[in-house]
């Protein structure tokens, strides 16, 4: 079923929008120059109101009166706000991918099990080359000792 009449559909005009949001239409409309508050628009460029826009006129309302902050601060504070429940939904998808490309490293981790139900022991094997940079003071030439120790044969890398 689709949720045609959500908190984001614009269906209120600008005078009950007023009403519910207790404010008069010239101050909805002086908001929506300023772009505080930004409502949807029918084909004849008529405002439409969702109740998200009525919750946020009541808003702005409240950071006005009880918190004495000015339009562009409250502007700036609903940037924010949006920027910030952006970035909430960034985080949350991105915490999922996270989730199942653990999922998808522990199921590849698993030994994989034989006919019998026991584990198959695989083996990870992982090459490191080393590099050695002398910070010492150079005395001159030096002769390469070659390699050391009994393990190490002839052109062996690191």
């Amino acid at each position: 079923m689709s949720d045609s009449f959500g908190v984001d559909a614009p269906v209120y005009v600008i005078s009950v929008a007023a009403e519910l949001a207790g404010m008069h239409p010239q101050t909805l409309r002086q908001y929506d120059r300023l772009g505080i508050v930004s409502p949807g628009r029918t084909s004849g460029r008529g405002r439409r109101y969702s109740m998200r826009d009525v919750q946020t006129l009541r808003e702005v309302q409240r950071l006005s009166q009880e918190e004495g902050i000015n339009l562009a601060g409250i502007k700036r504070i609903l940037e924010l706000e949006h920027e910030v429940e952006e970035l909430r939904e960034h985080v949350f998808h991105l915490a999922n991918e996270l989730e199942a490309a653990r999922r998808a490293v522990a199921r590849r981790a698993r030994p994989p099990h034989t006919e019998s139900g026991s584990a198959v022991r695989g083996e990870l094997v992982r090459r490191t080359r080393v590099t050695i940079f002398n910070t010492a003071e150079d005395d001159g030439p030096r002769k390469d000792p070659g390699p050391k120790g009994p393990d190490r044969a002839a052109g062996d890398e690191a």
